[in-house]
């Protein structure tokens, strides 16, 4: 366990400097001037605008600038942002905010999505399968900004159950629903996903054995059929975990969330570049961790997996 853990973790590392260079570069690319930006209509001293450059690193080559960014960020040292505030500062303020709405529509996600998903693949064929198969078919089909709309109409404005926006600070009520938003697609796949290895495991030999032996439904059911069909559903929520957190900018912005979504988006806007490739970098690392959480939980649901 120990040489396979230390495998993956020196694997990571080409992994992280491919994503920040590949990240960089592209921001690097973008078209506009940020320090123009920065002046907005107003006329751009050549002066001031040239000491800005020289002081975020913007008048050095583009190799150079990644390679300071990345001695920096061995340090957590970011940079400043071009308002003159500290980058991890900014990211503190708004990561703690992704995560909890992260962690509710993963907890919303993988709980319904597993329980329906167990009812359907039991029930194959009957009625309730058929509905569970259809809302969840529509759930993948609409896109998140629409599904986004209609709950603050449903549920905010019209039958008043919860908080149509977030605000900068937000409370679990606040984040309710656009947790619900935020997991409902990627719900709809585990269901889908569960049904499916469930109505599988069911007909295999090892599930008959232990029906003939005397086993009842119960104890089949745990022992054997879920925790065989959970392995690609646990590796399912163990990518969808970083999707979430990366994917929030579009939920954070339609409800006014103050996280590291919405922190992205305004950031690019404004060209702070620094911004951006420290937030994908931070949500990189939490993407090839719980990744690596999935890999070591595999021989948890599965004993007939050992790590050499």
């Amino acid at each position: 366990m120990g040489k396979y853990l230390l495998r993956r973790i020196l694997q990571m590392i080409p992994v992280v400097l491919g994503t920040t260079l590949l990240v960089y570069a592209l921001v690097f690319a973008l078209p506009g001037d940020p320090v123009k930006a920065m002046f907005g209509d107003r006329p751009v001293n050549e002066a001031v605008a040239a000491q800005i450059r020289s002081e975020y690193n913007l008048d050095k080559p583009f190799i150079v600038q990644y390679l300071l960014f990345l001695r920096n960020a061995l340090t957590l040292n970011f940079g400043q942002t071009f308002s003159g505030q500290p980058v991890i500062a900014e990211i503190g303020r708004a990561f703690p905010v992704t995560i909890r709405l992260a962690l509710m529509a993963f907890v919303f996600e993988a709980v319904f999505g597993i329980v329906f998903g167990v009812i359907a693949g039991l029930k194959k064929g009957k009625w309730y399968d058929t509905v569970i198969l259809v809302v969840s078919l529509l759930l993948i089909s609409v896109p998140t900004f629409v599904t986004g709309f209609l709950g603050q109409y449903f549920l905010g404005v019209k039958w008043r159950i919860l908080p149509v926006t977030a605000g900068s600070d937000p409370g679990f009520l606040d984040l309710l629903m656009p947790a619900m938003v935020l997991g409902s697609v990627s719900m709809a796949y585990i269901i889908r996903l569960t049904r499916s290895e469930v109505s599988s495991n069911l007909s295999e030999d090892y599930v008959r054995t232990a029906r003939a032996k005397g086993m009842g439904n119960g104890s089949v059911l745990l022992r054997h059929v879920l925790r065989n069909s959970l392995i690609p559903v646990v590796t399912y929520l163990g990518q969808d975990l970083g999707a979430l957190m990366g994917g929030a900018m579009i939920t954070e912005t339609i409800f006014n969330i103050h996280g590291v979504g919405f922190l992205t988006y305004q950031s690019i806007l404004k060209g702070e570049g620094n911004m951006v490739v420290s937030i994908v970098t931070l949500l990189m690392l939490v993407f090839v961790v719980s990744n690596l959480l999935v890999d070591l939980l595999y021989a948890a649901l599965d004993p007939r997996i050992r790590y050499a």
